[in-house]
């Protein structure tokens, strides 16, 4: 999208632009993601009315013209002379001369005042009117008035005056008539020049647009300057031209006031005027003579190629004020006097001009709508965009707040339907979409603010646990002293049954080997019952053999006697022996047969205390890795307490 007009670094998308913008489409807002939506200029679209640089804080739009490539080519040797627009003398009244003759000493040729080719275009006009009976039409020496209308209004294309402007009028009046065949350079107020210079029906006549701003610039930078120079050829009220109704006070001058012309300039209003009365025009319904139309509301005096610092002064229409005054103080000669009545002024122009063939400084128009054609969109395609925009309800789509820089909610979709804007310049969607982040902020923030009082009672909890772990670490830690103490107390019990054990064991081994003994001293005895018996019947034996004795067997009586009393005395103590072996038999039988089940139940109790022993050992184990379990949900709970906190 090339352009004479475009943007810089500087644009933060305040949609100032595109709000004093009449052409739909020159102005696009790029969305970037970024924090400002970039607004650049569509050349096609782009009549280069200046109004965004009047808009524009932030200094984000700059221009193009040839003051560049002018002053290169003079360094070249280019042969070029100028056409200097009646401005300048009133823009620079105290630099004019020397900035001339600074440029006459660079190698420019021949200058011409285009004041002189505005009295031609005055001439033009009126002769044309008059040949024609040309009512009603619109001027054309602003170019961003023909710019917007073979853009945006083509219709009203037969309507534009097809006399050239005074820029044109003074550069065929050069070639054709002054015989200079340099190339020329237009010292201009006015970016929109340059597209009246390269548009193809102007026949390359001028090849530079140097604009006021950029040429004196230039001159600064440079030190340019000379002996004073002026411009050649005298000219008359066209020195009128750059204010605000020039040409209608030109024609006022000539024709009288009785004639009835539409002044009109200022860039929004003027288009706005041209809309609203394009049927009247096209059908030449309008009571005016012309309307004499300046998209500048200062007129080219205060041009989009001026110093803005001197168009905020007054100054330069002063000078030119002054410039019309000595003009209308011309002799009786002149076409300009003011001493002349309008038809004697009239007919001196006439006079003055009757060499030159109008069919010379006649123009032609292109219709250049294709370029600029804005679709409209249907019911349809506007409910999608305003659906999209958030924009649900008849009043959200009448808010016309003209944020984005369209005046209606309506032109903003259509300008978003050709691709020209995008929702999110619109405040109502980014409203919208705060809204809905409100909502949702405020969603999470209750959501985190339950989550934070769930953490809170989780942190208590946890808190609670960790006291609880304390606890079961300290249980623990006393049921492993007391099971350590208890595995101590099992093993030496286990030692102590084991003793116990063994000496039931070896007083099993003793009961045994004493039922040997009484069983000896058994066996014993009932052979001393044996003998005692042998011994009673040898006794009695001998107590009958001393019987028969007589007395001499009377101690061997004696003695027989005593032997059977010592053998009744052995058997009963042999009996009583037996008696007596039989009753500790017995006892010992009890004893063995008790020994036996005490070493079964200390063969239950040794295995219950090993069993005891062995399970205070997993008990040991179990309780190891409760520690370590204990210790692992510590850390656990401590990492979750860090992360909530």
């Amino acid at each position: 999208m090339s352009s004479l007009i475009f943007t810089n670094s500087n644009c933060v998308g305040c949609n100032k632009c595109i709000k004093v913008c009449s052409c739909m489409g020159a102005n696009i807002s790029e969305y970037t993601g970024a924090e400002y939506s970039r607004i650049n200029v569509d050349g096609d679209r782009c009549i280069a009315c200046g109004a965004c640089f009047d808009a524009c804080e932030h200094n984000a739009r700059e221009y193009n013209d040839d003051t560049e490539r002018f002053f290169a080519d003079l360094k070249k040797g280019e042969k070029i002379s100028i056409l200097i627009a009646p401005a300048f003398k009133a823009n620079y009244p105290g630099q004019y001369e020397s900035v001339l003759g600074g440029l006459k000493k660079l190698g420019v040729r021949r200058m011409i005042s285009v004041s002189f080719g505005a009295d031609i275009t005055t001439w033009g006009y009126i002769n044309y009117i008059q040949k024609n009976n040309f009512l009603g039409g619109i001027s054309q020496p602003c170019p961003a008035v023909v710019g917007y209308i073979e853009r945006y209004m083509p219709e009203l294309i037969p309507n534009l005056f097809p006399v050239q402007s005074p820029m044109m009028c003074t550069a065929i009046y050069a070639k054709k008539e002054m015989g200079i065949n340099d190339k020329l350079a237009f010292i201009s107020p006015c970016i929109a020049k340059k597209n009246e210079i390269d548009d193809p029906n102007n026949k390359g006549y001028v090849s530079y647009n140097v604009t006021f701003e950029h040429l004196m610039k230039y001159v600064k930078e440079n030190h340019i300057s000379g002996p004073s120079c002026v411009d050649e050829i005298e000219y008359g009220l066209g020195s009128l031209y750059p204010m605000p109704g020039g040409l209608k006070e030109n024609v006022y001058w000539l024709l009288g006031e009785s004639v009835f012309i539409r002044q009109i300039e200022g860039e929004k209003r003027m288009y706005n005027f041209l809309k609203v009365n394009k049927d009247r025009i096209s059908k030449k319904k309008t009571p005016f003579l012309f309307i004499d139309a300046l998209n500048c509301e200062n007129g080219c005096i205060c041009g989009t190629g001026t110093n803005p610092e001197i168009s905020e002064t007054d100054d330069a229409l002063y000078a030119l004020l002054r410039i019309r005054e000595s003009v209308k103080n011309f002799d009786k000669n002149s076409a300009w006097s003011k001493a002349l009545t309008p038809e004697q002024r009239m007919e001196k122009l006439n006079k003055q001009f009757a060499k030159l063939n109008l069919n010379d400084y006649l123009r032609k128009y292109t219709d250049r709508s294709k370029d600029a054609r804005v679709k409209e969109p249907t019911s349809a395609d506007l409910e999608k965009i305003f659906t999209d925009m958030k924009k649900t309800d008849k009043a959200s789509r009448e808010i016309n707040c003209s944020c984005c820089g369209y005046d209606t909610c309506k032109d903003m979709a259509t300008a978003i339907f050709n691709g020209f804007n995008h929702k999110y310049n619109c405040v109502h969607y980014l409203k919208s979409e705060i809204e809905e982040e409100k909502n949702i902020a405020n969603q999470i923030l209750e959501e985190k603010k339950a989550i934070s009082m769930h953490q809170d009672e989780m942190l208590r909890t946890i808190e609670t646990i960790n006291e609880h772990f304390e606890s079961l670490r300290n249980s623990v830690d006393s049921m492993k002293a007391e099971n350590e103490k208890n595995a101590e107390e099992s093993t030496a019990i286990a030692g102590e049954v084991d003793e116990v054990a063994k000496f039931c064991e070896n007083l099993d081994a003793s009961m045994a080997e004493i039922l040997g003994f009484l069983k000896e001293l058994s066996d014993n005895n009932e052979k001393v019952v044996s003998i005692a018996s042998k011994t009673n019947l040898l006794a009695l034996n001998a107590s009958i053999e001393a019987a028969r004795a007589g007395d001499a067997g009377r101690g061997f009586a004696v003695v027989a006697g005593e032997i059977n009393n010592l053998a009744g005395s052995s058997k009963e103590t042999a009996a009583d022996s037996s008696k007596n072996n039989s009753q500790i038999q017995t006892s010992i039988n009890v004893i063995v047969e008790d020994t036996k089940k005490l070493l079964g139940v200390i063969d239950g109790v040794n295995k219950r205390t090993k069993n005891l022993a062995d399970a205070t050992e997993d008990i040991a184990a179990a309780t190891d890795k409760i520690m370590d379990n204990v210790e692992s949900v510590k850390r656990e709970l401590a990492n979750l307490v860090a992360s909530n906190s």
